[in-house]
């Protein structure tokens, strides 16, 4: 099964996370966010992952092909013009055109059963309803089968918003509805959409059907990562961490390679490989890979890889290979 996962993206509402790091591999409960998409894709015999990659893209494929055993291509986008542009760049040369794809987008975490899906005879979206339709591609259903699909609408008819899982059964229809939108320059929001191609599908004769998905876990913003940190530590964090001289308030997750002396770790902290944390208290926090943190009291906080930060606060949002020092200390001895 080939996976397509656009991550060109460059996540500037993460700022500065993703300054020098793409936005999939900024961590969240124990891993990037790209790690818990591949884990749940693997579930169901995906063996194939194209990426599409923007600046700083080589880290991704770096990290997928360090983790994971799978055949991993790639094409660059140099312009983002939107989802639908980012698709066609990877369809129109590709050698898996004519097969079904599953595209899942690369800030997306999901819980879902895709197993029915993969193996129905039609193409399908997930879908989950929404409080505010107008921020979304929305969809409007009739007797089990998408009757159309509208890229946020002014004046939507109904709730049910696309949340960035496709299969996609008739991928080279896929390809010649975006080859249209893209030569007739047919744009939504000054972007070429995935929408719009797929509702060029529904009215060439493809059937459509919807799925919802269990869990949607937004990464977009820094705290909507604090938030997907503690959901998805509630479900998957670790319960019984046992370190000595230190205090673990569960659930947390913890890089094995992390060192952390005389500090008060927990609930809902996330510490990445090689961090270093000395006589500090940390609560609901995501620590990257190699960041210190020495007498600090830190809440409601990201600290991003290598960073160093000493002394005191409460909320943080620092990015890579910062430095903040401040006077004082939280555990003395």
């Amino acid at each position: 099964m080939k996976a397509i996962i656009p991550a060109a993206g460059k996540g500037t509402r993460l700022l500065p996370h993703t300054y020098a790091t793409p936005k999939p591999l900024v961590h969240v409960a124990g891993k990037p966010i790209l790690g818990h998409i591949i884990d749940n894709l693997i579930k169901y015999k995906v063996d194939s992952i194209g990426f599409i990659l923007g600046d700083n893209g080589e880290q991704i494929i770096d990290y997928a092909r360090s983790e994971y055993s799978l055949n991993i291509d790639s094409v660059y986008q140099s312009q983002l013009n939107g989802l639908g542009y980012a698709i066609y760049l990877y369809l129109k040369d590709d050698k898996y055109k004519h097969e079904p794809v599953l595209i899942v987008l690369g800030d997306t975490i999901f819980d879902a059963d895709l197993s029915l899906v993969l193996n129905s005879q039609y193409s399908s979206l997930a879908v989950r309803q929404v409080s505010d339709p107008r921020r979304f591609g929305i969809v409007e259903t009739e007797d089990g089968f998408v009757k159309r699909l509208v890229e946020k609408p002014e004046n939507p008819q109904s709730d049910l918003a696309i949340v960035g899982i496709y299969f996609i059964r008739n991928t080279n229809l896929l390809l010649t509805c975006l080859e249209k939108l893209i030569n007739e320059d047919i744009k939504t929001k000054n972007e070429y959409q995935l929408t719009d191609a797929l509702q060029l599908m529904l009215e060439n004769g493809e059937k459509m059907t919807t799925f919802t998905v269990d869990g949607w876990y937004d990464c977009g913003t820094y705290d909507a990562l604090l938030h997907t940190n503690r959901s998805l530590l509630d479900k998957n964090g670790k319960m019984n961490y046992s370190m000595e001289g230190n205090i673990i308030v569960p659930p947390v997750s913890i890089a094995e390679s992390a060192k952390i002396e005389n500090s008060i770790i927990g609930p809902y902290v996330s510490i990445a490989d090689n961090a270093t944390i000395t006589k500090s208290i940390i609560e609901d926090a995501i620590i990257e890979e190699q960041a210190t943190i020495r007498n600090a009291l830190i809440k409601e906080s990201i600290i991003g890889g290598n960073a160093i930060f000493e002394g005191q606060f409460n909320r943080l949002n620092i990015g890579d290979y910062s430095r903040i020092m401040y006077v004082g200390s939280v555990i003395s001895g």
